[in-house]
């Protein structure tokens, strides 16, 4: 099917679903009689080729995450241990948390956060999966019924990985399993643990049906078994968890990648890591780590402006950074005898690494993700400020700190001053002079996540030799040395995880979830301290956690501009945004405890009621 009917496909599915959840404002021109489209749901879905086409908007949603300016999964690192807003000059960016984080402040910004993002998108992903489950027996051309359930399979994994997402940045939400045909404003919240069993039904009815070998973009039989064994943890059903990732790692169609690969494969300069975040190796064949990809290339219709990657995550090195002559020291420009903005990219330093991150988390010096070449600090930059050429003489030397008299050289540490992963963050941008991060395709699920989901079933269950062996598997393949079972708690596979899936896990997603857990358990943490689900918002892992580890929330830092980072236990759940609840009339949409309206909530559902024939 051609991208132009594509898009087609997409305008008839926002009209033909259109509900209060993704809506933003109400008006009376849907009353208006209209002439039949060609593209009206019953003509678009009577082939298997028109469902196919709302899973094609599914998969153009999950892209939209981790590309544009200010993607969404900035928010998801930043309300983590592993990362802090860094925009430093100027009030609303998600700092003072205490402050901005609330159910009607702009939660959907470039310049805020992307909280809203998330709640409007996990439900339009809900919608167009919705479509294909409520017309999946529409279409008279299925070759087979091997084809049928193929598709019902994906929508069922798209509706369910946006309910996993959805049920662990917010908690309770509406349970929506069929295509809404017109306006409804009576929805209820229902139980987190209701809906992942429901979603744990669907992708083990999935697994069966979608094949294991997909092109590049497409969801396999390894997505569906990926996203299965996050929604068994999440359900603490650990045997599941253990058995779901087994059949995945032990399938044959997925290994980590240990050999050199790809263009860069022969590049005596670089090792594996750097081959495994190639843009022009992710996609290969070859590459069999890969389990889900989205597709950002240059040539995409409707391309949303590429990762970006570079300017958000990489600092604003290009100023606020002095010699020890005092002389402005540094350039991004790319016309300059030293360029460095072509490799490094114009950083913004949005995404702030923070010292658990660049410093805490490594472990071993042989580390090939934190090795020369992969890895940045800023003393590998050089003063290149053409400007002091022949008049300071550290001109061409690499960046200091701090002078002679104990000087700090940086007049904003939290936005200039950083360590970054130099192998994740730089994708090749030709079509900016400034280079930001340009169009690359992207891991959503890779076999080393996999590994320490196992990892963490098998840590639950107490049963750290395993945790360790599958911990060992991805730290090995960096040249680490091995963990051994003492070594092992929740904290080490978060440190894990750390290292290895920055810039691509839902950091607060998974410390969500796993801070579930612990309140569902009563198990206790490396901490000493054990949780319970009464006092869930009060006193939970997720905000122990960042606060043991971070630099910030902690201490009281301030940026420049004047803000203070805070934060509380309770933003171990987002809010729900307010026009949600405000426009859902007839219904009740529980609010998050800790923000307003949290007085106003009603029971949540705790059974399903199954869709109408």
């Amino acid at each position: 099917m051609k991208l132009s009917i594509q898009k087609s496909i997409y305008k008839t599915l926002a009209l033909a679903t259109a509900g209060i959840l993704i809506s933003s404002s109400c008006s009376e021109d849907w009353l208006e009689p209209k002439p039949l489209s060609f593209y009206a749901p019953e003509n678009t879905y009577n082939e298997a080729s028109g469902l196919w086409g709302a899973m094609v908007a599914c998969e153009r949603n999950l892209r939209h995450e981790v590309t544009g300016d200010g993607p969404p999964i900035l928010t998801e690192h930043i309300f983590s241990e592993v990362a802090v807003e860094g925009t430093t000059d100027k009030s609303g960016p998600a700092q003072d948390l205490n402050l901005l984080i609330t159910p009607d402040a702009n939660l959907n910004s470039t310049n805020t956060n992307r909280i809203g993002w998330y709640w409007y998108e996990g439900f339009k992903g809900i919608k167009y999966a919705n479509v294909v489950v409520s017309r999946i027996d529409d279409p008279t051309d299925y070759e087979s019924e091997a084809e049928r359930n193929h598709i019902l399979g994906t929508a069922y994994f798209h509706r369910a990985m946006r309910y996993y997402r959805l049920t662990q940045q917010f908690g309770d939400v509406p349970l929506i399993l069929e295509e809404i045909t017109q306006p409804k404003l009576d929805f209820y919240s229902t139980d987190r643990e209701v809906i992942l069993r429901k979603m744990k039904e669907d992708l083990e009815w999935a697994e069966e049906w979608v094949p294991a070998e997909m092109d590049r973009g497409r969801v396999p039989k390894g997505a569906v078994q990926h996203l299965l064994t996050k929604v068994n943890l999440a359900l603490g059903e650990f045997d599941d968890a253990i058995a779901s990732a087994s059949r995945l790692i032990d399938g044959g169609n997925h290994a980590l990648m240990t050999e050199r690969f790809g263009a860069t494969g022969n590049d005596d300069s670089k090792n594996i890591i750097w081959d495994l975040h190639r843009p022009e190796n992710k996609s290969l064949n070859e590459n069999r780590e890969a389990i889900l990809m989205v597709m950002d290339r240059i040539d995409t219709d409707g391309n949303s402006g590429g990762m970006t990657s570079m300017r958000q995550g990489v600092p604003f090195w290009g100023n606020n950074i002095n010699t020890p002559n005092g002389n402005k020291g540094t350039s991004d420009k790319n016309n300059i005898a030293i360029d460095q903005v072509t490799e490094f990219g114009r950083g913004i330093g949005r995404l702030r690494g923070t010292w658990y991150h660049q410093s805490m988390i490594w472990d071993d010096d042989k580390d090939l993700r934190h090795a020369p070449g992969n890895w940045m600090d800023m003393e590998d930059l050089v003063y290149n400020n053409p400007g002091i050429n022949g008049s300071d003489n550290y001109y061409g030397q690499n960046l200091e700190f701090r002078n002679a008299d104990n000087i700090v050289l940086v007049s904003d540490t939290i936005r200039s001053w950083f360590s970054w992963p130099h192998y994740k963050l730089y994708i090749p941008d030709p079509q900016r002079t400034q280079p930001q991060g340009g169009h690359s395709d992207w891991y959503i699920f890779r076999l080393a996540e996999t590994y320490l989901l196992r990892a963490e079933a098998y840590y639950w269950k107490d049963d750290l030799a395993k945790a360790a062996a599958d911990v060992n598997a991805v730290r090995t393949r960096a040249k680490c040395d091995p963990y051994t079972a003492a070594d092992i708690n929740i904290g080490t596979i978060l440190d894990e995880r750390a290292r290895e899936l920055y810039y691509e896990e839902p950091r607060k997603t998974e410390l969500t979830r796993m801070s579930y857990l612990f309140a569902k358990t009563g198990k206790t943490a490396y901490n000493g301290k054990s949780y319970n689900e009464e006092s869930f918002s009060e006193n939970n892992f997720f905000y122990d956690r960042i606060m043991e580890k971070t630099d910030y929330y902690n201490k009281g830092v301030f940026t420049k501009h004047g803000d203070t980072y805070t934060m509380s236990p309770y933003h171990v759940l987002w809010p729900i945004p307010a026009n949600a609840i405000n426009s859902n009339t007839q219904g009740q949409i529980n609010q998050n405890k800790g923000y307003a309206g949290f007085e106003n909530n009603v029971p949540v559902l705790t059974t399903i009621e199954e869709p109408t024939e």
